[in-house]
C-alpha cells in the first residue's frame, strides 16, 4: 500500500493579521510623564488644589493717596473759616481742611469751636475725599459740653465715655480737638464722658496718627483735676 501526503489546499481562506508590537514612547513624553507624576503630590502638599476651571482672582488693590488735591480745595468765603479734621484713611489718620461758617456777632469760644469740629468730623466725606480714601467713624448721634466743676482746664465732656467709643473715632477727636488753634493747639485733648469719672488726657502722637488703635492705651489723668 502506498501511503499519500495530504497538500495543504491553496485555495481562499481567512487570513488573519500579522500581529505588529506598539512603538515605544519617544523619550520627551516619559520624562513629561514622570514631571507631572511628581508635581502632582508636590502641589497638594503645598495646599494648593489643581482645578480646570479659570479662576478670577479680581483686580489688583489700588492705592489710594488719602490727600486732597489743594485744586480741589474751594476758597474761604468772607463769612467763613478753613479747620483741620482728623479722618481715617488706610488704617491711619490724616489731615484733611475743611471750611466753617462764622455766625456774626457771636464771640468764639472753645465749647463752639469743638461742636464745630465735632460736626466736621460726623460729616461723611464729599466725593473728593471718598476717591482719595477718608471715612469717618466717629458717630452722628456724639455730643459735646463743657468742663464741669472741678474738671482740668480745657476739659471736654462727652455724651459717651472716650473709652467706649470706637478707637478710630476717639483717635479722630482727639487729633482734631489737640491740633486745632482755636482750642490751643496743645497736641491733646482732655476728655470726660457724662459719667463722675476724671478727665483724661490724650495725645495725639505720631504712634497714634499711625496705629489709631493705640489712643485706648495712652490717655492718662490730667493734671488739676479736683474729686
Amino acid at each position: 500500500m502506498t501511503w499519500r501526503t495530504r497538500e495543504p489546499s491553496s485555495g481562499p481562506g481567512p487570513r488573519l493579521a500579522p500581529r505588529t508590537r506598539p512603538s515605544p514612547l519617544p523619550r520627551t513624553a516619559v520624562l513629561t510623564a514622570v514631571a507631572l507624576g511628581a508635581l502632582v503630590p508636590a502641589l497638594a502638599s503645598c495646599g494648593i488644589r489643581g482645578t480646570s476651571v479659570p479662576v478670577d482672582a479680581g483686580g489688583a488693590p489700588s492705592r489710594v493717596s488719602c490727600k486732597v488735591p489743594a485744586d480741589s480745595v474751594p476758597p474761604v468765603p468772607p463769612d467763613s473759616s478753613r479747620v483741620t479734621v482728623y479722618l481715617e484713611c488706610s488704617s491711619a489718620l490724616a489731615p484733611v481742611e475743611r471750611t466753617v461758617s462764622n455766625p456774626k456777632q457771636q464771640p468764639t469760644d472753645r465749647l463752639r469751636s469743638a461742636r464745630a469740629l465735632l460736626d466736621e468730623l460726623q460729616e461723611q466725606p464729599g466725593p473728593v475725599e471718598e476717591e482719595a480714601g477718608f471715612i469717618t467713624a466717629v458717630p452722628e448721634n456724639l455730643e459735646v459740653s463743657g468742663p464741669r466743676a472741678g474738671d482740668p482746664a480745657g476739659t471736654l465732656r462727652l455724651s459717651a465715655r472716650p473709652e467706649d467709643l470706637p478707637s478710630f473715632a476717639l483717635a479722630q477727636i482727639v487729633c482734631t480737638f489737640g491740633e486745632s488753634a482755636a482750642l490751643g493747639r496743645t497736641h491733646a485733648a482732655v476728655l470726660g464722658g457724662p459719667g463722675d469719672g476724671h478727665p483724661q488726657r490724650y495725645p495725639c502722637s505720631d504712634e497714634v496718627r499711625t496705629h489709631p488703635d493705640s489712643v485706648l492705651g495712652a490717655g492718662s489723668d490730667a493734671p488739676g483735676a479736683s474729686g
